[in-house]
């Protein structure tokens, strides 16, 4: 299906969805991740214009809270959901809830931007100075192999894994995470917290049984 971008985001910023109820096939409306299903089987520009409203003004503070100008910030939070568009179809609500894939085709196009800005530079004086020393919690997540870290986060809540990744993996604040979520700052904090807590658990017990 070809489409062009800013008539696409042009129709998505005009559209009001005032649906109710369920969706199609018995999903919940207004939930992220049904929209985006919808988005990937039927191409449903009303799914997509209820995700746009939702995310493009967070998608836009946070990466102004990255340094972004406001306009830079917009047409990269444009672009990102243009991409949540183009590649519904490989969404997978069983890895990562809707927030979690959003914000990480965000960051990650703004990491590819910088890079790009970058590729022209010649490398930093520091380049092989050493990294400074990591707090303990951070470098327990840095230090595992992938398989140990996922089975480590199977030990958390859902609300504790989402808040987990999109703080070490996807490197938002915790203003950011609250704001993503829509949920308190101090919830958020408490979250953080209380899964790290876990994770410390979970990996001394897994450590003592290898040491037996």
């Amino acid at each position: 299906m070809s489409f062009d971008r800013d008539d696409l985001i042009g129709s998505s910023a005009r559209m009001i969805v005032a649906e109710t109820g369920l969706s199609r096939g018995g999903r919940p409306m207004g939930v992220p991740e049904a929209l985006i299903l919808r988005i990937a089987e039927g191409r449903d520009r009303a799914a997509y214009a209820q995700l746009f409203s939702q995310y493009a003004p967070k998608l836009k503070a946070f990466m102004m809270g990255r340094g972004l100008t406001a306009i830079e910030a917009e047409d990269l939070a444009q672009d990102a959901l243009l991409n949540v568009w183009r590649k519904a179809s490989y969404f997978d609500p069983s890895k990562a809830s809707a927030t979690t894939w959003i914000y990480s085709i965000a960051r990650n196009l703004h990491i590819d931007g910088v890079r790009k800005q970058k590729r022209a530079q010649t490398l930093p004086e520091d380049l092989w100075a050493p990294e400074p020393e990591q707090a303990p919690d951070t470098h327990l997540i840095g230090v595992q192999d992938a398989k140990t870290i996922g089975a480590l986060m199977q030990t958390l809540s859902p609300e504790q894994r989402e808040v987990v990744r999109l703080s070490f993996f996807e490197d938002l604040s915790h203003g950011d995470i609250a704001q993503a979520l829509s949920i308190p700052l101090g919830t958020v904090k408490s979250r953080l917290r209380l899964a790290l807590l876990r994770l410390r658990a979970a990996f001394e017990t897994r450590a003592e049984s290898k040491s037996v």
